[in-house]
């Protein structure tokens, strides 16, 4: 029987707000390839990635981070954010990490598919093809609707609300 796919990511953010109440922006990057080009709402993710048995979520989040991104993982605190069962069936978990990235230094792993379908004609194309700062507001609309709830976790963490716990 089999176990499902698992995807592990890393949610980079940096903390807002002055004198009043804290809140933060999120690191978010629009999937790319032809499926996704031209579309805006829910089609931006965390960057995260597959791995199998053999290998930690948290090994595979930094794996996939460089990979996505072409940079290195920032230093910082690992906050778990928890899990998510995807409307494909895939369980993804993501951790937070308090950091600056210049999205301008991001260079985009690809990868190679028949484009278009059934031609025979083999193309790359970016993982992600850009990638944005945006409120919690902004994230609601633009990530995919199973990704959501990690922004919505995170941002109780960094306010000290009580729906800060991973499976809230």
């Amino acid at each position: 029987m089999s176990a499902g796919k698992r995807s592990a990511g890393l949610l980079l953010f940096r903390t807002t707000g002055t004198g009043g109440e804290r809140d933060v922006e999120v690191l978010i990057g629009h999937m790319g390839g032809p499926f996704w080009a031209g579309r805006e709402e829910a089609a931006w993710s965390v960057p995260k990635g597959e791995y199998g048995p053999d290998e930690e979520p948290v090994a595979a989040a930094r794996r996939e981070f460089q990979e996505e991104l072409g940079v290195p993982v920032p230093d910082g605190v690992w906050l778990p954010l928890g899990e998510s069962r995807q409307r494909s069936s895939k369980t993804v978990t993501v951790w937070a990490v308090e950091a600056e990235l210049d999205v301008a230094s991001v260079v985009p792993g690809t990868f190679t598919m028949e484009w278009p379908r059934g031609s025979g004609v083999q193309q790359e194309f970016p993982e992600m093809d850009r990638f944005a700062w945006c409120t919690p507001e902004q994230a609601a609309e633009l990530l995919i609707v199973g990704q959501r709830v990690f922004v919505k976790r995170l941002r109780a963490q960094v306010r000290g609300e009580a729906a800060a716990s991973p499976e809230a």
